[in-house]
């Protein structure tokens, strides 16, 4: 059993939610990026919501990552201004735990340059350079509009004392030919060349079109061994990992002031902010770093220092668990029980309500007591004709213990626990089978005694009727009648005034057979306990049926068969008794077989 789900992104986060409600443990979690934000900047970039709707399904992320954060005991975000410009989007950010763990960075690949370390790469840079020995301004990012790049190169290209102090290193992702990338890049590279000939930096600035992963640590700690500086003049940086990388690798820096840079910087204390739109203090930011070499030295050990204390993996876990930690003694103090009952017990039994549990207030008591000793290897069920929001009413009515599923509308619904948020929508594809109500209702709305119950009680998979059972034609020609016009339906007649239609396949047993096997519950640790014919099925489908004494006549057939047990004893009492029969009431962990 999980002490809590961590789930991440939109996706993960639906099911997070699901999955922290079945099992009763905790939800946290990490939206990275969400829709909200997704959906203003890609109509900022010209799309209408529409097209932003039919291309990227966007309503239905937000949905899935407002019922997260309805969900969530803690949300973990990377920086503060995640926290304020992602978050802040949505209402439900005011009622949820947040806090703030910046991700780590492998502190094993990135780390201050050895003393004469030699390195492979530092050819592929020093061949477009007349002085490769010049202290080196990195910069590492994608070919993309919004990480400013032309800017930088003007705040390096019209800066005299900058270019006589340092080259320019420019790692603008990997190509074989400009011509073969994306509208968006060729034009940011298309750009960079013109800048660099328009400024003559041939001779000082590099820029090479290949580099793999694996040499990115070695770069920075060229850099840093050339007493250079990373600069990062995005004009927006959600959080700035390449600054963790370039802090730890003993490399001062110089960052846009707009974003998670500002929190890097001020726990880092390596480098200084600027603003992005003004090239003059780019440039003054990086004289400012570069010609003051024990400010330099200042810088790259403070980096070093403030990447291992506050952005490596250890620290970044030994944060984590520490939030987690607060979480787990709050969620144990609150006495949440589990509805983990599905995952973690070894038992089912599933009750029908009307007359079977109600019906008699002081011996649906003692059923509440015997289900409350049992809780801990028991999931209890209720299998109703009732639709969920009726089936809910009554079991607060008649104080009914909280179920750890439903199965409603005579068994073409099930849910697990109270609300509709979790219905199975596995079963729903389950009986959707040649499924045509129009066709139905069209077939039998001429029908002597029958009459559509209220819409209320009407659902996706069932259509009901009252019988007048002095006027209909009886269930042998209703099917009949189904069937020559090629409906393939279930037709569950009780209490002498109900009629159901459901798919071929919807039952209260049919649903009973699904859930047992998809929880895994073996077919001998299955009760069930009913008092009308729609729980026919049901009881058919269990190795232990037990039939209440306030039966109806539509159970008479089920008499004497194999495994099910008619009780003397009404309503709950007969359920009790039923268990008694079957020696269940001791606590033991399976059921012995023993039937009627």
């Amino acid at each position: 059993m999980p002490d809590l789900v961590h789930a991440h992104y939109a996706d993960a986060g639906a099911v997070g939610s699901n999955l922290s409600r079945l099992l009763g443990v905790p939800l946290v979690f990490t939206g990275h990026s969400l829709g909200r934000v997704k959906k203003e900047r890609l109509i900022e970039k010209g799309l209408s919501e529409e097209v932003v709707e039919d291309r990227y399904n966007i309503s239905r992320r937000i949905r899935a990552e407002e019922k997260a954060l309805d969900a969530a005991s803690l949300i973990v975000a990377s920086t503060r201004q995640e926290v304020a410009e992602q978050y802040g989007l949505y209402e439900t950010r005011a009622r949820i735990n947040m806090v703030v763990i910046p991700p780590g960075v492998d502190l094993d690949r990135f780390r201050p340059p050895a003393r004469n370390e030699k390195f492979a790469f530092a050819s592929e840079i020093d061949r477009f350079l007349k002085h490769p020995k010049k202290p080196m301004i990195l910069a590492i990012q994608r070919p993309d509009e919004r990480k400013n790049l032309a800017n930088l190169i003007r705040a390096y290209g019209e800066s005299d004392e900058l270019r006589r102090l340092a080259n320019l290193v420019l790692l603008i992702g990997t190509r074989d030919d400009i011509r073969a990338l994306g509208k968006a890049q060729r034009t940011v590279l298309k750009e960079m060349l013109y800048l660099i000939d328009h400024l003559d930096l041939y001779g000082s600035a590099a820029y090479p079109k290949k580099h793999e992963p694996e040499d990115v640590p070695e770069i920075y700690r060229l850099t840093a061994q050339r007493r250079g500086v990373f600069v990062n003049p995005a004009l927006t940086e959600p959080f700035g990992l390449t600054l963790i990388e370039a802090a730890a690798s003993g490399l001062p820096v110089v960052a846009t002031r707009e974003g998670g840079p500002r929190e890097i910087v001020e726990l880092c204390q390596n480098g200084v902010l600027v603003d992005p739109l003004d090239s003059d203090a780019i440039a003054e930011g990086l004289l400012g770093v570069l010609k003051d070499r024990r400010l330099w030295r200042r810088r790259s050990q403070a980096g070093i220092k403030g990447a291992d204390d506050h952005f490596s993996w250890g620290g970044h876990v030994n944060h984590y668990l520490g939030e987690v930690r607060k979480v787990l003694k709050q969620h144990r103090h609150a006495r949440q029980k589990p509805r983990g009952s599905m995952v973690l017990k070894d038992t089912l039994l599933v009750c029908d309500i009307d007359n079977t549990l109600t019906g008699d207030r002081e011996a649906l008591a003692k059923f509440s007591r015997w289900v409350d000793q049992h809780r801990d290897r028991v999931a209890f069920g209720v299998a109703t004709g009732r639709v969920l929001e009726s089936a809910v009413e009554a079991i607060d009515e008649w104080n009914i213990p909280s179920p750890d599923l439903l199965i409603t509308a005579v068994g073409s619904e099930i849910h697990y626990g109270r609300t509709r948020e979790l219905e199975d929508l596995g079963w729903h594809d389950r009986i959707d089978n040649e499924w045509d109500p129009g066709a139905i209702d069209e077939c039998l709305r001429q029908v002597p005694g029958l009459r559509l119950q209220p819409k209320k009680d009407q659902r996706t998979f069932k259509i009901s009727y009252f019988v007048d059972t002095d006027a209909w034609p009886g269930m042998a020609q209703l099917r009949r009648r189904l069937k020559s016009e090629g409906l393939n339906v279930s037709v569950i007649f009780s209490h002498d005034q109900f009629l159901d239609i459901l798919p071929t396949l919807a039952s209260k047993g049919g649903a009973l057979r699904y859930v047992v096997k998809r929880w895994g519950f073996g077919p001998d640790r299955i009760v069930v306990a009913g008092d009308s014919g729609n729980d026919t099925a049901m009881l058919r489908a269990s190795a232990h049926g037990i039939v209440v004494g306030n039966f109806s006549p539509e159970l008479r057939s089920l008499r004497g068969r194999d495994g099910i047990f008619f009780a003397e004893a009404t309503h709950a009492g007969g359920i009790l008794e039923g268990l008694d029969h079957f020696n269940f009431s001791q606590d033991q962990r399976a059921l012995d077989g023993q039937t009627s």
